[in-house]
C-alpha cells in the first residue's frame, strides 16, 4: 500500500501518516507540500491513494485535482481541507475526487474514508451530506448562479487574510489586471461593494 500525502503543514502530514500506519501497518508515504511536485509525484505509478489539502502554495488543490484528472490518472483522492464541507465537497467532487474530509473530523472518520475510496467508491461526511441537501433544497438554481469559480473563491480567501491584488497576483502566477477583474466579479456576483465586505462574508461563512 502506498500513499501520497499533499499538504503544506508538517503536523498535518505527520498526523495524517500516523493514523494511517497504526490502520495500514505495511503502507509506504511520500509527502509533498506544493502543487508542483503534487503533480509530478501523482504522474509516477503506483500509489493506491492520494490525500490532497485544498490550500497549497501556488496553485490550489481542486485545480491541482483538475489538472491529475485533465492527466487521465484514476489514483483515488481524498480532498482534506479546514474549510466547510458545503463550501467544498461538490466542488471537490465536481473536479475528480473520491471523497472529501474536513480535517476536523474523527480518527476513525478518516480511516472510513480511506477505506471507502480505497474500493472505488465516494466519501462525503453524513453532516456534509445533510448541509448539501438543505442548501440545494432552499434553492437549486439560486445555488448554480451564485457558485463562486474555484479561482474565485481563491482569490476571495486572499483578500479576507488581507493579502493585497498584487500579492495574490504573485502568489498564484497571475498578472494583477486578471486578478482585478476577478475581484470585480466576485463583487458583482456577491453583490458586495468593497474588501472589507468580501473579509465580512467569508468570515461568515467559514472561508477565511
Amino acid at each position: 500500500m502506498k500513499f501520497l500525502i499533499a499538504d503544506d503543514h508538517a503536523i498535518v502530514r505527520k498526523g495524517l501518516i500516523q493514523l494511517l500506519r497504526e490502520e495500514f501497518t505495511m503502507a509506504e508515504f511520500k509527502e509533498v507540500t506544493n502543487s508542483i511536485t503534487v503533480l509530478e509525484e501523482a504522474r509516477r505509478e503506483g500509489w493506491d491513494a492520494i490525500l490532497l489539502d485544498v490550500s497549497m502554495p501556488g496553485r490550489n488543490g481542486i485545480e491541482i485535482l483538475k489538472q491529475i484528472r485533465a492527466n487521465g490518472i484514476k489514483t483515488p483522492i481524498l480532498v482534506i481541507s479546514m474549510y466547510p464541507e458545503e463550501q467544498y465537497a461538490i466542488r471537490a467532487l465536481r473536479a475528480g475526487a473520491s471523497g472529501f474530509l474536513n480535517k476536523e473530523g474523527a480518527t476513525d472518520e478518516l480511516l472510513a474514508a480511506v477505506h471507502r475510496v480505497l474500493t472505488g467508491r465516494k466519501y462525503i461526511p453524513h453532516s456534509a451530506a445533510e448541509k448539501l441537501v438543505d442548501s440545494l433544497g432552499e434553492s437549486a438554481d439560486r445555488v448554480e448562479r451564485e457558485l463562486l469559480s474555484d479561482r474565485e473563491m481563491q482569490v476571495l480567501q486572499g483578500i479576507a487574510s488581507g493579502k493585497t491584488v498584487s500579492d495574490i497576483a504573485g502568489e498564484i502566477s497571475l498578472s494583477v489586471n486578471t486578478i482585478s477583474t476577478y475581484r470585480t466579479r466576485l463583487l458583482e456576483k456577491l453583490e458586495l461593494r468593497n474588501n472589507a465586505e468580501l473579509t465580512r462574508y467569508a468570515l461568515d461563512n467559514g472561508l477565511a
